[in-house]
């Protein structure tokens, strides 16, 4: 009996458009919005259309840089060109396939809770996109923030994106509706489907800063939000207090 591999509508997507359909386009499904589209162009962007968020975070790269949650690798890219060592990793086959072919010099095929093949360090975790995402809930959120400390080199540094989504539920006079009783508000649950593939469910944290800062702080780690944009959306660091 042979196993059908697991569908990957992000990765085959991303080698669609790598291989020439620029108009490859994933469908976004979630338990809190409206069905949305992901062009996979927007994987592929330069520096110059990346928002002003991503471009600081990559101005506040330093060292050897682990790229969580690469894509297409246009950040691994970005950084290499400016004479970094960046190793990029993704849980996509084609999304792994599709940065070897870019020239993303190192890859490797493995979440952010996987330990590396070797005892190996970074200075610079690098976690954009809402990149902190990756963890899927606060109880990953807590697990990632202890392995992170056997992943980062002494004086190294989480830089990380993520946003507050309370205003998805503010009611009409701008009250927030949130059940107390149930799971935290930024826990979100996705699907994608691109074609006629569905991938399976997966879940997404979205972590407003008091949030972060708590978990981050209670892990031993000291929080600075660099910056932020007009959509909720913020850059944090997080570095081991030594």
């Amino acid at each position: 009996m042979s196993h059908s591999p697991i569908a990957d509508p992000i990765g085959q997507a991303l080698l669609a458009y790598q291989h020439g359909d620029k108009r490859a386009t994933v469908i976004v499904h979630s338990n809190v919005t409206e069905e949305d589209k992901l062009p996979a162009s927007y994987l592929f962007r330069t520096l110059w259309e990346m928002p002003e968020l991503e471009r600081t975070a990559l101005e506040e790269c330093r060292g050897r840089i682990l790229d969580a949650g690469a894509g297409a690798g246009a950040h691994a890219l970005e950084l290499q060109s400016r004479g970094f060592e960046v190793k990029a990793i993704d849980v996509s086959a084609g999304a792994i396939e599709v940065m070897q072919a870019r020239g993303v010099r190192e890859v490797a095929r493995h979440d952010i809770f996987d330990a590396p093949a070797t005892q190996e360090h970074f200075d610079t975790i690098l976690m954009l996109m809402n990149g902190l995402g990756l963890v899927g809930n606060l109880e990953g959120l807590e697990k990632f923030l202890v392995h992170a400390r056997s992943l980062l080199a002494p004086g190294g540094q989480i830089l990380a994106t993520s946003s507050d989504i309370s205003y998805l539920y503010e009611d009409e006079e701008g009250a927030l509706v949130l059940n107390l009783n149930g799971p935290y508000y930024g826990e979100v649950e996705y699907t994608m489907t691109y074609k006629d593939e569905t991938g399976p469910s997966f879940p997404w944290l979205f972590a407003d800063p008091t949030i972060l800062q708590d978990y981050a702080e209670a892990a031993g780690y000291e929080v600075e939000f660099v910056d932020e944009d007009d959509q909720q959306q913020y850059l944090a660091r997080l570095t081991l207090r030594s």
